[in-house]
């Protein structure tokens, strides 16, 4: 007689082993002649050699399922230890990851759909558009799959904190509590993509950092997708600065919309410098969102419409009268 430890890494236990551990019975009843005990996160295994190395195959491709779909039904349980094949038919191949409670997660428009595209031909994305388009949140969803699938080695999130000037010292707590307000859309993704238990893990353990802009200066950014988002209300060296702690083995996606610049008047948008500076460079690409792209609320595409159409009518108006 033999006894296996395993861990179960970052995984809900409830979701895993089930209410009162229902599900963790299905899994005993399938290996009668083994004695299984789950005591925290660890799943024990004793009997035959054997057996005991089976269940051990077993869980690891349960796992394998959980760790894709976020999701272990019982129904997966039962067909993934009798036939090893996965308990969910795939979607098709533009799925870019399964979010919280099994949920696909697409590109649902063309220019999203680009970018998911572009992302596998280029190292550098620039990502412009208005609000709502989906250019954030296509971001965050690559970037857990790059970690997902072992492309990289962390996520790092920036975003510039305008209305702090960037000077956040006199903000309480510590430096996450003091950007985690400037970084909310961010986390609300992807709290849809990974489960609570494991966000936490790769929150506490560096997998997930929060690298305020103005800290990033000297860093070198190595086997990493990185994201700056609110990239329009970078300046000139700020985001120069940040486009070049690029290290190997690392993506970047820069995030804006050039109607809702913060800065000052005084200073040019570093964003929108650099889509003219960088758009003829290899590996680096711009996909500029639209109105079209808008997956919010059907409110929002007008309320961006109207938007744009007083802009233009305004700056019409301005130069007839120059």
């Amino acid at each position: 007689m033999i006894e296996k430890l395993i861990y179960l890494e970052s995984v809900d236990l409830i979701e895993f082993l089930g209410v009162k551990n229902v599900k963790l019975d299905i899994i005993k009843n399938k290996f009668p002649k083994l004695r299984i005990i789950a005591r925290g996160d660890w799943l024990k295994a004793m009997g035959d050699e054997e057996e005991v190395a089976h269940f051990e195959e077993k869980v690891h491709l349960l796992l394998d399922h959980y760790n894709e779909y976020n999701v272990l039904s019982e129904h997966s349980i039962v067909e993934i230890i009798d036939s090893g094949m996965p308990g969910r038919k795939r979607e098709i191949d533009d799925v870019i990851l399964y979010g919280v409670n099994g949920k696909p997660i697409k590109g649902r428009t063309p220019n999203q759909q680009l970018f998911v595209q572009e992302y596998d031909r280029n190292d550098l994305i620039l990502a412009i558009g208005p609000a709502g388009s989906g250019k954030t949140y296509t971001a965050i969803a690559l970037a857990v799959r790059a970690l997902k699938r072992r492309e990289v080695r962390r996520i790092i999130l920036s975003r510039p904190a305008v209305e702090a000037g960037e000077k956040l010292g006199f903000l309480p707590g510590d430096m996450k509590e003091k950007i985690d307000p400037y970084l909310q859309p961010l986390y609300d993704a992807l709290q849809d993509m990974i489960p609570a238990a494991r966000l936490k893990d790769y929150m506490e353990n560096g997998t997930i950092q929060i690298a305020p802009l103005a800290y990033m200066r000297g860093r070198t950014l190595n086997e990493a997708f990185v994201i700056l988002d609110e990239a329009q209300n970078t300046t000139t060296n700020q985001i120069k600065m940040f486009l070049t702690r690029m290290g190997q083995s690392t993506k970047y996606v820069v995030t804006g919309d050039v109607t809702q610049i913060d800065l000052p008047r005084a200073n040019m948008s570093g964003l929108v410098q650099a889509m003219k500076i960088l758009k003829n460079v290899k590996g680096i690409k711009v996909i500029n969102f639209n109105v079209n792209d808008i997956v919010r609320h059907p409110l929002v595409q007008r309320i961006v419409d109207a938007y744009d159409k007083h802009d233009k009518k305004k700056e019409n108006n301005e130069k007839q009268s120059i």
